[in-house]
């Protein structure tokens, strides 16, 4: 089996082992466990290069267990640490546990811990991306654009605190569990995000997060709990604009906004999807954030072109969506829509109410878009002034080279 194969194994099965083993072996011995599962995948490249089992992920649950089995025997820690596997945890019994709809129960107390309010906001993303999706440290420093050494404190500082307060593998219940279920649409949010639009610095889309968000959402939607109008709304959002990936770039690896993309290779099995997911997310009069940007997403997939798009309707979504979550990003956002409908005194509003700095990294599309409010205005000298701070500031490469783009476009007027 090649090492690429390998790779894609881990990442979709070791968070599935780490949550069905913390379940059986308790929180208390995380570190023991993610250590096991990272020595069965080490076996596993050298075990499989003669002969791939049948299974191979019953093959590396099985090799998991006994991994973890024989580090405790080690330790000589079996009384005091070993739980009583021949009753199993909550009284199944062990083998049961791996069936899929337990894994996936697993899993889900799994992400309610990771979003445990007494772990520090920061922290939470990057505990879930490794411990529930699987991804390494370099691959989470990468999707998060912060140093490996960061992400490492994240984690161990994120273990400290549950050891600390003896948190438990839990889904909460009642009052608790909508105040954790906000941090946990939260987190998927922001998982999904970086895949859509990503902060790295060579690759604009991420569809490994894209994908994981999604199937993480989706087990949210599988349990009754926690079948409720903004987790349908956020899964909706998912579905619409994973629909436009595939047309974001170009064949040549060129960004393609909006306006330039076909319209006509928009994957209509999701946006079928996410109309139904909507359908589910309205059936109470409370909307969420989610709800608000899942509406935005259906209005730019209704319009059969770019011309053709509400923009009042969206501008009204904008609103109400900045009335729940008053953010500099939505603002911005509110100013580019006032250009499109040619309100330029409106747009400029909007503009003085951000400083750039309020969108941290993003602070590259505050001066592209005062960029292009001048440009649309015949004001080239200034819009050249305000891309060159765009460009300045971008750290997407693919990005860089569409705004460069742009730029040649408007020295030549």
């Amino acid at each position: 089996m090649e090492t690429k194969d390998i790779d894609h194994l881990f990442r979709h099965h070791s968070g599935k082992m780490v949550s069905v083993l913390t379940r059986i072996f308790g929180l208390q011995h995380l570190d023991i466990i993610e250590d096991a599962v990272q020595d069965t995948f080490i076996k596993a490249s050298l075990t499989w290069r003669k002969q791939q089992p049948d299974y191979p992920e019953a093959w590396l649950t099985k090799a998991a267990k006994n991994r973890v089995l024989d580090i405790f025997r080690t330790l000589k820690s079996q009384k005091n640490n070993l739980p009583n596997i021949s009753q199993g945890t909550d009284a199944i019994a062990i083998n049961e546990l791996f069936l899929d709809s337990e894994i996936e129960d697993a899993q889900l107390r799994m992400i309610f811990t990771a979003c445990h309010p007494k772990l520090d906001p920061r922290d939470r993303i990057s505990f879930a991306l490794k411990t529930v999706s699987g991804f390494s440290i370099k691959e989470i420093a990468s999707a998060l654009l912060t140093k490996e050494e960061t992400i490492k404190k994240r984690l161990v500082r994120a273990r400290k605190v549950i050891k600390k307060a003896k948190l438990k593998f839990n889904i909460p219940q009642g009052k608790d569990l909508s105040e954790r279920l906000e941090s946990v649409l939260e987190v998927l949010y922001l998982i999904f995000n970086e895949g859509f639009h990503s902060n790295n610095k060579t690759q604009l889309i991420r569809t490994d997060l894209c994908t994981e968000a999604m199937r993480l959402c989706q087990l949210l939607l599988k349990r009754k709990q926690t079948q409720l109008p903004e987790c349908y709304a956020l899964f909706a959002l998912m579905c619409f604009h994973s629909a436009r990936l595939e047309t974001k770039m170009s064949l040549d690896n060129a960004v393609l906004d909006l306006k330039q993309q076909d319209r006509s290779l928009w994957h209509f099995p999701l946006i079928q999807l996410g109309n139904s997911m909507m359908y589910k997310a309205v059936e109470t009069d409370e909307f969420s954030c989610y709800h608000y940007e899942a509406a935005i997403a259906a209005e730019h997939l209704k319009a059969k072109s770019f011309e053709a798009t509400d923009w009042n309707k969206i501008l009204k979504w904008y609103n109400a969506l900045y009335l729940l979550q008053p953010m500099p990003s939505h603002l911005l956002t509110m100013a580019v829509i006032c250009m499109q409908t040619e309100d330029y005194k409106m747009a400029n509003t909007y503009f003085n109410q951000i400083q750039a700095t309020d969108l941290e990294q993003r602070a590259y599309l505050f001066y592209a878009a005062k960029a292009d409010y001048y440009a649309q205005n015949n004001n080239f000298p200034e819009a050249i002034i305000q891309i060159d701070l765009a460009l300045n500031k971008v750290n997407n490469t693919l990005e860089k080279a569409y705004l460069e783009k742009k730029k040649e476009s408007w020295l030549m007027k």
